[in-house]
Parts: structure tokens; C-alpha cells; sequence
């Protein structure tokens, strides 16, 4: 099914594969070691272990979809529809949720996620018997302190084979120089004040 966010990680993919070296980026070897994060990182996700997948995603990026979350629940137009909605991430009330931890939270929103997708357990088994991860490549920026990885997956279930494509960033851990984190919203477009002086005519 055709949906805009899959569309735009697709063109974003071409694009870092087809004009990195023109942008600034620095193409990376495949045994860079977010090369390996990103297989564990799919491998995970894919076997539903929010814990092991959660531990390699950025903080802060957790923490906004937490308080995006927050947000979305205080908004629902009935105590009824709230209710449901806590219900869904095991918890009984908004200050409950608000005190989860970001990981905490991510597992929680995942699982209830996948809960509703309801997919077979012998369908499940097939998908991840038959994963296959191919780190098509890897494009630093900033000094290689940020690191894109274009993916391709292939996974099969009892009637078909699928493909998908995904844009994967991490970013050196500010706190320790030897690890790094996956930082979901990364594409997310950044708005930044321009400089009174640039922005002058």
C-alpha cells in the first residue's frame, strides 16, 4: 500500500545513495560498526524485543514521541476514548504514562501496536526464520559523527515474499565516544531562526 512516509524514505535513500559524495557526506565501509547496530537494531524489531530494540534508540527522541503521545491522549474527546487509549499502553491513568520512563514507554507503544496487527504466530515464525537485512550503504556527516545506512529487508510469510527499504540514522552517543544510538526522527524537518544579519536584505 502506498503511503506518503514510505515514499519520501524511498526518495530520501536514492538520494543519499546517488548524491552523497556531492553533498558532504563521506561514504563508509561496510564493516562500520552502525553497520552491525542496524542488523541487531531490524533483527529486534522484527523478533518484537522492544527491550533489546529500545536500548539502542535515541533518548530524546523517545521522550518527544512520549510527550507527542501525552498530547494526543489529553486531546481524545470522550474520558471513554482516553481511557481505551491508556488502556492500550497498560496503564490506568495520564500520570502514570507521564512518569514512564522513554524506553518503558517505547516498549509499551510497540507492543500495543503489533498487539492490534494480530499476525499469526506461524507467520510471525516465517518472518523471521527467513530475514534477510543488505546495508545497501552508509554515508556519514558531521565529521562522521552521524551516520545514515540505506537498508533493504526481505522477509517472507506463508503466501508472500517482502521487500522494504528503510533510512536508518544514529549519531555518536554525546556521552560516550564508542557507542552509538538510533535516532528515529531524524527526518523530521528542523526549522531553525536564521541569523538576523543573513536573513537582512
Amino acid at each position: 500500500m502506498f503511503s506518503p512516509r514510505s515514499f519520501s524514505t524511498a526518495l530520501a535513500a536514492a538520494a543519499l545513495l546517488t548524491l552523497a559524495p556531492h553533498a558532504g557526506a563521506d561514504n563508509l565501509p561496510p564493516d562500520h560498526p552502525t553497520a552491525a547496530m542496524v542488523k541487531e537494531y531490524l533483527t529486534a524489531v522484527v523478533n518484537q524485543d522492544w527491550e533489546t530494540a529500545g536500548a539502542m534508540l535515541s533518548v530524546p527522541s523517545l521522550e518527544k514521541k512520549l510527550q507527542e503521545t501525552v498530547s494526543v491522549i489529553k486531546m481524545a474527546p470522550t474520558m471513554t476514548e482516553e481511557a481505551a487509549m491508556l488502556a492500550k499502553l497498560g496503564v490506568k491513568d495520564l500520570a502514570e504514562l507521564e512518569k514512564m520512563s522513554p524506553r518503558a514507554f517505547y516498549a509499551a507503544e510497540r507492543a500495543a501496536v503489533h498487539a492490534r496487527m494480530s499476525i499469526e504466530p506461524d507467520v510471525l515464525a516465517k518472518k523471521k526464520e527467513t530475514l534477510k537485512i543488505n546495508i545497501l550503504g552508509l554515508a556519514g556527516e558531521d565529521g562522521d559523527r552521524i551516520v545514515h545506512a540505506v537498508v533493504r529487508t526481505y522477509q517472507e510469510t506463508l503466501k508472500e515474499k517482502i521487500q522494504e527499504l528503510f533510512l536508518i540514522s544514529l549519531q555518536k552517543d554525546p556521552n560516550d565516544e564508542k557507542k552509538w544510538l538510533i535516532v528515529p526522527d531524524m527526518m523530521r524537518p528542523v526549522a531553525l531562526p536564521l541569523d538576523a544579519a543573513v536573513a537582512a536584505p
